[in-house]
């Protein structure tokens, strides 16, 4: 095995392991803790509604001055603001609420976007690189100055755990 091949495996071991952790599924799901601002209506109110909300067991959460839960778990946090938006509007309890929500969930997705990674084998700079959500192996060979004179993007091996994946 050339050596440009071993240093390129070590390097797309570590890279897999980041993009297996950043495609995992961004939905909320049951006992995850929410962080929930309200704008949009008067400070009294919002110090009545802004704060952490646990979704129960069943997947709905129950917040102030609504007298049924809104499902939860199965979407995202930007689609729930969206849904407890229109809850609110419908109620006509406010008539032009601005809902955030962040789940803990999107917390340890902001700890993965502040991962380096490090590229080695044959590019123009080797080392820790600031790895970006959505990142793909060319990107991060690119965001390495790319290959060198003796590198190629045409020879890039996937190891996963040590163990070799595929070619690609």
């Amino acid at each position: 095995m050339k050596r440009s091949t071993k240093i390129t495996t070590a390097v797309l071991t570590l890279f897999a392991t980041l993009i297996t952790a950043v495609f995992a599924s961004p939905e909320i799901s049951p006992n995850t803790t929410l962080s929930i601002r309200i704008y949009g209506v008067e400070n009294q109110e919002q110090s009545k509604f802004d704060g952490s909300y646990t979704v129960d067991s069943n997947g709905f959460i129950f917040l102030p001055l609504l007298n049924n839960g809104l499902k939860a778990s199965g979407v995202s946090s930007s689609k729930l603001a969206r849904k407890i938006e229109e809850a609110y509007r419908e109620a006509e309890i406010y008539t032009n609420p601005r809902i955030n929500v962040i789940s803990n969930k999107d917390e340890e997705a902001q700890k993965i976007d502040a991962q380096i990674i490090t590229v080695g084998g044959f590019v123009s700079r080797p080392g820790p690189v600031q790895f970006t959500r959505g990142m793909t192996l060319f990107e991060a060979v690119a965001a390495a100055g790319g290959a060198d004179t003796f590198g190629s993007d045409k020879r890039v091996e996937l190891h996963r755990s040590g163990a070799k994946k595929r070619n690609l």
